[in-house]
């Protein structure tokens, strides 16, 4: 015997995984060159040098005991300490290393955090566009996920849309900015606008609805953009943060949960964190990577390749005729299909070996999702193909 949830979701991948491995089947025979490959949101921006040399200098000087041996539960002191000083000097947010919790990437964070806040009968809102897998994340701690429609076309939030979805049983709403699939960055005014019916509706069921900010984008932002720090904000925010995109380490599985003392039953909350990733097999996050992010966390990506791909894929799409949400952060563009069908163009494109992910998974059928972590030369190659295809 054998549980059928789990069955179904390992047998059926994600429409992005499922398109990725079809071009590394296509690059098998007509050449890598040759397939037009935008799908995976892998970065194609080397690590900054500062962390290679941290590898080195940890596994030259640190005896192996301790480089591979087990952490805290809840991560090493030292990496939770440069963690905390970091966001402290960015944001003044009074950041504490007992408020950390060391993860093993942001999709374990996730799950670690649905679960702690799980209830029976327990609802996590989600606003379109969203990342697929938080569908599996908060089904799979037990909850119902309601899906906010999307903000066509400036992909903020429509707050009547998002309070007709909050009800007593909601838990929290996750939010994702900047954001996949859309790379849009959400508006000071949006977010205040968010905070004030989060404490109305939290003061009218009489618990608190949790932001839960996935945040593995913040530093990618572009043209004078901020992403904001949601704690300084709503206070009953709980933060998953992510080396991956930041420092390019997405093979390594590193980040943080962060819970501010001043969110509701604080202490709780994240004292069944580590609970539910005690349950989940997610405590010791790697313990190498722990005191690479110990040396390394005050450092920020260098953006200029990807912001040349942004600028050069949004204008040859615009000057093509295609309507794109405007690109602040991250390293997606979000695109309007030609007819409205975006699994209909994905497939016209797929035949040309060009792959666009269709996004109906992330709650808009009617838009394509394009990764321009690629090289240049692949934009350009693409571009004509583009202006085909419309």
């Amino acid at each position: 015997m054998y549980n059928h949830t789990a069955f179904a979701l390992g047998a059926n991948r994600s429409c992005i995984r499922e398109l990725f491995e079809y071009g590394r089947m296509r690059a098998g025979i007509v050449g890598a060159e040759n397939v037009l490959d935008f799908s995976l949101g892998n970065p194609s921006i080397p690590s900054p040098p500062e962390v290679n040399q941290a590898i080195e200098e940890i596994l030259k000087d640190t005896d192996s005991l301790l480089v591979h041996g087990y952490t805290s539960a809840v991560g090493d002191l030292q990496t939770r300490q440069a963690i905390a000083a970091d966001l402290n000097e960015r944001y003044d947010a009074s950041v504490a290393p007992e408020d950390l919790f060391i993860g093993c990437g942001a999709a374990p964070e996730l799950t670690a955090v649905l679960h702690a806040l799980a209830i029976p009968q327990g609802e996590v809102v989600v606003i379109a566009p969203f990342f697929p897998e938080y569908r599996p994340f908060v089904e799979g701690a037990g909850m119902t996920l309601r899906i906010v429609p999307a903000d066509i076309p400036d992909f903020q939030i429509d707050m009547a849309a998002l309070e007709g979805c909050i009800n007593s049983h909601t838990q929290a709403v996750i939010i994702n900015s900047p954001n996949n699939p859309a790379g849009t960055v959400y508006t000071e005014k949006t977010l205040q606008a968010l905070a004030s019916l989060l404490r109305k509706k939290s003061e009218e069921f009489g618990h608190p609805v949790y932001i839960i900010s996935d945040e593995p984008y913040r530093e990618l932002v572009y043209d004078g953009a901020k992403a904001a720090f949601i704690p300084l904000i709503y206070e009953n925010t709980i933060v998953c943060y992510s080396y991956s995109k930041s420092l390019s380490l997405p093979g390594e599985r590193i980040g943080y949960v962060y819970v501010p003392k001043a969110a509701a039953d604080s202490a709780q909350v994240y004292a069944a964190v580590c609970g539910a990733a005690r349950r989940l097999g997610h405590v010791c996050a790697p313990s190498l990577m722990q005191k690479v992010i110990a040396r390394c966390a005050q450092l920020r990506p260098d953006l200029q390749a990807y912001d040349r791909n942004r600028k050069a894929l949004w204008q040859g799409l615009v000057d093509a005729g295609y309507e794109v949400a405007k690109p602040e952060g991250a390293f997606y563009l979000f695109v309007k299909a030609p007819g409205g069908d975006a699994k209909a163009f994905s497939e016209k494109a797929k035949a040309r070996d060009l792959l666009v992910v269709p996004g109906d998974d992330f709650g808009c059928g009617s838009y394509f999702r394009l990764c321009y972590c690629v090289s240049y030369e692949q934009i350009q190659k693409s571009l004509p193909i583009f202006r085909e295809l419309i």
